[in-house]
């Protein structure tokens, strides 16, 4: 038997999905993983205007077979009312910090209208049953241990998605570092740069998580992505970075009593960031546990013919991305085919 015999390829084209947050920056992975996935999507929308950013998510999803609700998740009735008339069978949260203990409602909401068979709650990040960020981050995981415990005495069936860290380089002070090339100047070293992270690309993150929302064998499961091709420290992604650009950077350390420092100038969503960083790079959070308990998985060896983007591939999307006058074109230097008809790509540009 396969591994993705478990899978009934039926409920891929069948399974109704619900996301809510699906305008923000993990909400969209999924979002758009989902659609490619066949299912029929809904995104919740909040009723009135919305920024011309977010208008302009909406309206690409939409375009590409989405179907806009509109409520809030907080509405008990009006959740009821929605789950209920469109028969959705799995909800999905990617809703940001402020929101996450809104999706105490929308649990109660899903135990009354009798369709729900998986919902993900916002989680998206680390185990945030063993990881142990020092405030501020520290609050926003007590919060999601909170929904956890929620959804569990519950009785309705979850999939916990602990994906660890984006593919990008971790600034510290930055909410979504992915959307930020690499540095260009000096690298800010945390600690001795030796600590291990785990990097998965946003695309992965969505496509994997829309192969868990149908597998038995996710279940009332945390589900891990560990891939082994994307497991760097700060060091070494620091030396990727400094391969594709041609150019050694000067390395700055930024220390432990740094990142605490910064975690505790209480700066929204600076010092959030700060914290989790302090967790990943100096005390290892995503690497000092083992995930052989029965309620862990990982997503590699439930979908073992499933390959990863890989940091290298990412990091060349970010050197197309780089400002040219930065960096001049005899100076590039590439390690494969690809990144050289991406730096072909950005010289044209």
């Amino acid at each position: 038997m396969t591994a993705t015999s478990f899978v009934n390829p039926a409920a891929k084209s069948t399974c109704r999905v619900l996301i809510v947050g699906a305008t923000g920056f993990m909400g969209q992975f999924v979002a758009e993983a989902s659609l490619l996935t066949g299912r029929p999507t809904y995104l919740l929308v909040r009723p009135g205007s919305v920024s011309p950013s977010k208008a302009k998510s909406i309206k690409n999803l939409q375009d590409k077979g989405a179907i806009i609700l509109h409520g809030l998740i907080n509405d008990k009735e009006v959740m009821e009312k929605i789950l209920k008339e469109h028969e959705i069978d799995v909800v999905i949260s990617a809703v940001g910090g402020a929101k996450i203990l809104d999706q105490l409602t929308l649990i109660e909401a899903m135990k009354t209208s009798g369709t729900i068979k998986r919902f993900l709650p916002s989680e998206f990040g680390h185990d945030v049953d063993r990881a142990d960020p020092v405030e501020p981050g520290r609050a926003m995981y007590i919060d999601k241990r909170r929904v956890r415990r929620s959804i569990e005495a519950s009785g309705i069936p979850y999939t916990y998605i602990c994906c660890n860290s984006i593919a990008s380089w971790p600034y510290y002070d930055n909410t979504h570092p992915s959307e930020v090339v690499p540095p260009l100047d000096q690298f800010q070293i945390y600690g001795d740069g030796t600590v291990k992270a785990y990097f998965v690309a946003g695309t992965d993150i969505g496509k994997f998580t829309m192969k868990t929302v149908d597998d038995i064998r996710t279940l009332n499961k945390c589900v891990h992505f560990r891939p082994t091709c994307n497991l760097y420290n700060i060091n070494e992604l620091a030396s990727l970075w400094e391969k594709k650009i041609g150019k050694t950077l000067p390395r700055v350390t930024v220390t432990e009593n740094d990142l605490l420092a910064a975690a505790a100038e209480n700066r929204i969503p600076q010092s959030i960031v700060a914290s989790f960083t302090h967790d990943i790079f100096i005390k290892g959070c995503q690497i000092n546990f083992q995930i052989d308990g029965p309620q862990d998985v990982e997503v590699s060896i439930l979908y073992p013919d499933e390959t990863f983007i890989t940091l290298d591939e990412c990091f060349n999307d970010f050197l197309v991305k780089v400002d040219r006058k930065s960096i001049s074109t005899d100076e590039i230097t590439t390690t494969s085919p690809m990144a050289e008809s991406m730096a072909i790509t950005a010289t044209c540009a």
